[in-house]
């Protein structure tokens, strides 16, 4: 008589929510911001002032906000490289409007305008004809920029009306600026999009496997025309902000922030080959990047450096998980 088989039990989900947590990713990089915070703060004895972690903000709030719609749009398979350059033609679009008398609201609506017009191109491009996300965006990233470039030349935009300074100089209350509580609230916006509703998991969907998903009955090329219209609206909001903050314009304005907001959502634990990721692992990420470029400068660490930080810290970040795999795959094998 043979003997019977023992049974064997899945777990549905694996150890505890507290295990999950701090286990995650997430988790790991919060501790990691928590370590730079402490170093920055042993390093310079400015660093703690209110005000100067105030400043801080202004080192990632713009790019975060792009960085919101760039994770739904890796996680769904995708990407824009062209977000950099949609800022500097957004904000040309501003300054030549300005040249010409229209006030702030009117300004504003051409900033986000464009950079929504921008986003459709690139969606059609993309979801319409089904190009290569990766070279449309290159494509488009070198038009954009060039359109810019041919409007200014080597010249700059300003006499920008005094109210639009608000946006990226303004104050809500105490040292909490108006970029950082736009960025605050987007964050939420952006996280019940992506983990609270049904659109949320049809981008995850897409991105773990685009054929089952339009056997699913979702429709792919809608969703990711809309992911392109959205990182669009947040360049365009992005330029406004950055704009207002510098209070002119020039051609190569958010020169290399695509490299930046890429590694910002890889950093934030969002898988480059799409189908995972979370939004606040993206804030952590962009904590992080600010607390380590706002502590470099006040440690008079040259820009270069900083632009070499940037691209280890990518390609740490893409090959870190690739590593961890093959090591558990070689272990468990």
């Amino acid at each position: 008589m043979s003997a019977i088989p023992e049974k064997r039990f899945i777990p549905d989900r694996l150890g505890t929510s507290a295990t999950r947590l701090f286990g995650s990713w997430e988790a790991l990089l919060f501790a990691v911001a928590v370590l730079i915070f402490i170093a920055n703060s042993l390093a310079s004895p400015y660093f703690l002032n209110a005000w100067n972690l105030s400043d801080a903000t202004f080192n990632f709030t713009e790019k975060a906000m792009v960085a919101f719609a760039m994770a739904l749009l890796i996680i769904s398979g995708e990407i824009d490289l062209s977000v950099a350059a949609i800022i500097a033609l957004a904000s040309t679009a501003m300054g030549a409007a300005a040249q010409v008398g229209i006030g702030t609201p009117g300004l504003v609506a051409i900033g986000i305008g464009v950079g929504v017009g921008c986003g459709v191109a690139n969606g059609i491009l993309v979801a319409g004809l089904r190009l290569p996300s990766i070279v449309v965006t290159i494509g488009t990233m070198s038009l954009f920029r060039g359109i810019a470039y041919i409007v200014l030349g080597d010249k700059a935009y300003g006499g920008y009306p005094a109210s639009f300074a608000y946006f990226g100089q303004g104050y809500v209350f105490w040292v909490f600026s108006f970029e950082f509580v736009l960025f605050a609230v987007l964050s939420i916006v952006f996280a019940i999009l992506l983990h609270a509703t049904n659109f949320g998991r049809r981008i995850y969907a897409i991105g773990n496997n685009e054929f089952a998903a339009r056997f699913s009955g979702i429709r792919v090329e809608r969703i990711k025309f809309t992911l392109f219209l959205l990182t669009g609206l947040m360049s365009g909001i992005a330029a406004v902000c950055l704009t207002s903050r510098l209070g002119s314009t020039r051609p190569s304005i958010a020169q290399g922030w695509e490299l930046e907001i890429v590694t910002m959502v890889v950093l934030g634990g969002v898988s480059i080959l799409g189908g995972a990721g979370t939004i606040g692992g993206v804030v952590i990420a962009a904590f992080v990047m600010g607390l380590v470029t706002f502590g470099l400068g006040l440690l008079n660490v040259p820009g270069i450096v900083m632009s070499i930080f940037i691209g280890l810290l990518l390609i740490v970040t893409i090959t870190l998980p690739v590593v961890i795999r093959q090591f558990r795959h070689r272990k468990s094998a």
